[in-house]
């Protein structure tokens, strides 16, 4: 996949995340849920699978990858910060 397919996919996914002050005091979730980003980052990290984090949450396996993508992205944001 190129470059261009890339960015193209890792913009779709970073569209499933949404912040509000009004949710979760302003914490990125899923969109159209009050799942977080850090809830889901927290139980990937805890041993848990995509299906299982699918079934408990009542996600989809794109909503995961998203949750994934939101993190890298902001993993760049702060090494460009750093540099």
């Amino acid at each position: 996949m190129g470059d261009t397919d890339e960015a193209v996919e890792a913009s779709a996914l970073l569209a499933r995340i949404h912040r509000d002050p009004n949710i979760l005091v302003g914490k990125p979730v899923i969109r159209g849920s009050r799942i977080s980003v850090e809830m889901i980052l927290e139980n990937l990290a805890a041993g848990l699978t995509e299906d299982q984090l699918m079934y408990s949450f009542k996600i989809e396996r794109e909503d995961v990858r998203a949750c994934l993508a939101y993190a890298a992205d902001r993993m760049r944001q702060i090494d460009r910060r750093a540099a």
